[in-house]
C-alpha cells in the first residue's frame, strides 16, 4: 500500500506539472487523464493513512492560483464579537436540567434556548437563532463570558470572511458592519472600515461548542459542532447595508461579499418583508460587472427562505452554504427531496446534486436566456465540498474546491498544515451523479481528490475533507471555506448574449 501510495504521490507531483506550466489544462484534464484505481473497501490500521497522505499530497501540488486574481474585495454586513463557551457547561452553570430536544425558530427563555441546544446537539448540527428577551440574553451573556475557559473572538460570517481573506497581503479588504472598539482592536490591520461603520458598543454572540461523543442526561453528540444564539439589533436588521452599498462606489471592488440576510429571520415578518425589498433594491444598485457572493446560514422560516430564493438569489452571482441549509432550499421551495427530514449520517451525494442543480436551473442562469446572475453554489459538509458551476462563467474550479476542504482540515485543528495522525477520510468512495435516473457511478481517487461530472451545462467538483478527529474550533469554518474558495476562483470574461 505504501508503495502504490508513493507512487500516486509522484503522479500527483507530475500531473502538478502540468498545471502549473499550462494553467488552461486545469479544467479539462480531469476529464482525460486515468489515475490508478485504489482500494475501495474499508481499510485496516495498519495501511489506514494511505488514503489521507495521498489526498493530502496531490492537494499541495494541485491546489494553483487562477490566472486572473481579485485584487479588492468588499464585504459585509454581519460583524459582531463571539463569546465562544462549552454548551453544556455554560447551560449547567445557568442552574439548568437536560431535558428533551425541540426547535424554536426564535428563543424566549432559558427553558427554549436548552431545548434547541439538546435538539441540535443530538444531531451533532449547526445552527443560529434570535433570543427576544433583551434582559435575560445579556445575564446569559455575563455568565458566558465569566464562565471558565470562555474566549472572545472575531465574529460575524462577513467578519470572518474579511478575517480570512487579508491573510493574503496582495488582496485589500473593506469590512462593512457593526464594528464596536472590541470588534475593532481585534481585526486584522489590512481591513478597512468606513467611519459610518464604527459604533460605541460591540454586538455579542454566544457561542455554545460541543465536541464529539459529548454527553448531557441521555443526549449524546454524534460529531462536534455548536449553537450560536444573540441579541442582535444592528445586524437583525442589516442596518449597515446601505452603507456598505454606498462605499463601494469610492472602494471600486472587484468581488463583493454579502452575508447576515439571515439574522433578519428573528425580527418578525413585517419587518423582514420591508427590510428585503430594500435589500434587493440596495444590491441591485451594485455594478453588474461585479461578481456578489452571497453566504447563507442557518434558518427556520420558509417564506422567508422561499423570498430569499425568489429575490435575492437571481440577483447575486455565487452562493455558499452547508447541509442544513440546502435542505431547507429544497423544503422551503419544494424542490427534490423536500420530503428528506433530515440528512442520515453523510448526505448522499447524489441527493446533493440534484438539489444543486435544481437552484440552478430555478434560480439561477443554467438556461443562456436566463436573465438570473446565479452562476455557482459553493456547497460544503463535514465528509466533501462540491462546487456547482453554470459552464463558461468560472474558472480555477477543481483547485477552488481543493482550497476550501483543505482549510476546512487545517483550520479545524488549529493547525498551518494538515497533519494526517489528526485526520479521518469520511466521505463516500463511491457515490452516484443522481439520486433518480439516469445516474452515473462515480469514484473517489486519492492521487486525484476532485470528482468531475456534468448535468446539462452544469459542472459539478467534489473533493473528500480529511476531517479533524478532535477539532479545537468549530465556528467560523463554513466562511473560510467560502473565502477560500473565492480566492482560487477566477470569474470569466463575458461576451454580450
Amino acid at each position: 500500500m505504501w508503495r502504490k501510495a508513493s507512487a500516486a504521490a509522484l503522479l500527483a507531483l507530475a500531473v502538478g506539472y502540468f498545471y502549473h506550466t499550462n494553467p488552461d489544462l486545469q479544467e479539462q484534464i480531469l476529464q482525460y487523464v486515468t489515475l490508478p484505481t485504489f482500494q475501495t473497501a474499508p481499510q485496516s490500521q495498519s495501511d489506514g493513512p494511505a488514503f489521507e497522505q495521498v489526498i493530502s499530497a496531490a492537494w499541495e501540488t494541485l491546489i494553483t492560483m487562477p490566472t486572473r486574481q481579485w485584487s479588492k474585495v468588499a464585504v459585509g454586513v454581519n460583524a459582531c464579537v463571539d463569546v465562544v463557551v462549552s454548551g453544556v457547561g455554560l447551560l449547567q452553570a445557568l442552574a439548568v436540567d437536560p431535558g428533551t430536544g425541540l426547535d424554536h425558530e426564535v428563543l424566549h427563555s432559558k427553558e427554549d434556548l436548552k431545548e434547541a441546544f439538546i435538539h441540535y446537539m443530538e444531531r451533532g448540527a449547526a445552527a443560529e437563532r434570535f433570543f427576544s428577551d433583551k434582559e435575560v440574553f445579556h445575564r446569559i451573556a455575563r455568565a458566558a463570558a465569566e464562565y471558565p475557559g470562555a474566549k472572545l473572538y472575531v465574529g460575524g460570517n462577513a467578519a470572518l470572511i474579511g478575517q480570512k481573506l487579508a491573510t493574503y497581503s496582495d488582496l485589500m479588504v473593506l469590512l462593512c458592519g457593526p464594528v464596536g472598539p472590541k470588534l475593532h482592536e481585534m481585526l486584522d490591520e489590512q481591513i478597512v472600515v468606513p467611519p459610518d461603520s464604527l459604533q460605541e458598543t460591540d454586538e455579542y454572540h454566544l457561542i455554545l461548542e460541543y465536541k464529539a461523543g459529548e454527553q448531557w442526561g441521555s443526549t449524546q453528540a454524534p460529531q462536534a459542532n455548536r449553537f450560536i444564539f444573540s441579541h442582535d439589533v444592528s445586524n437583525g436588521e442589516m442596518s449597515s447595508l446601505e452603507t456598505f452599498v454606498a462605499s463601494l462606489d469610492e472602494f471600486q471592488p472587484d468581488l463583493v461579499v454579502l452575508s447576515g440576510l439571515h439574522m433578519m429571520e428573528g425580527q418578525g415578518r413585517q419587518l423582514w418583508e420591508e427590510r428585503l425589498k430594500e435589500a434587493v433594491a440596495a444590491i441591485s444598485d451594485i455594478r453588474k460587472e461585479v461578481p456578489i457572493h452571497l453566504e447563507l446560514a442557518s434558518m427556520t422560516d420558509k417564506d422567508y427562505m422561499n423570498s430569499i430564493m425568489q429575490e435575492v438569489m437571481p440577483i447575486v452571482s455565487s452562493i455558499g452554504l452547508n447541509e442544513q441549509e440546502l435542505l431547507f432550499l429544497a423544503q422551503a421551495g419544494e424542490g427534490p427531496h423536500a420530503d428528506l427530514a433530515s440528512w442520515k449520517g453523510v448526505p448522499d451525494v447524489g441527493r446533493v446534486s440534484d438539489i444543486l442543480l435544481w437552484i440552478l436551473e430555478q434560480h439561477g442562469r443554467s438556461d443562456p436566456s436566463s436573465e438570473a446572475d446565479l452562476t455557482r453554489i459553493h456547497f460544503h459538509t463535514l465528509a466533501y465540498h462540491i462546487l456547482a458551476t453554470v459552464d463558461g462563467f468560472w474558472g480555477n474550479q477543481a483547485a477552488a474546491v481543493m482550497a476550501g476542504a483543505r482549510v476546512a482540515s487545517t483550520q479545524a485543528c488549529g493547525l498551518q498544515t494538515i497533519d494526517i495522525s489528526k485526520v479521518e477520510l469520511k466521505a463516500p468512495v463511491e457515490f452516484h451523479s443522481s439520486h433518480g435516473e439516469p445516474k452515473v457511478k462515480l469514484s473517489l481517487n486519492p492521487a486525484d481528490p476532485v470528482t468531475m461530472w456534468r448535468r446539462g451545462n452544469v459542472t459539478f467538483h467534489l473533493t473528500p475533507v480529511l476531517v479533524c478527529k478532535q477539532p479545537l474550533r468549530t465556528v467560523g469554518l463554513g466562511d473560510a471555506i467560502s473565502a477560500e474558495g473565492l480566492v482560487y476562483s477566477e470569474l470569466k470574461p463575458q461576451q454580450p448574449f
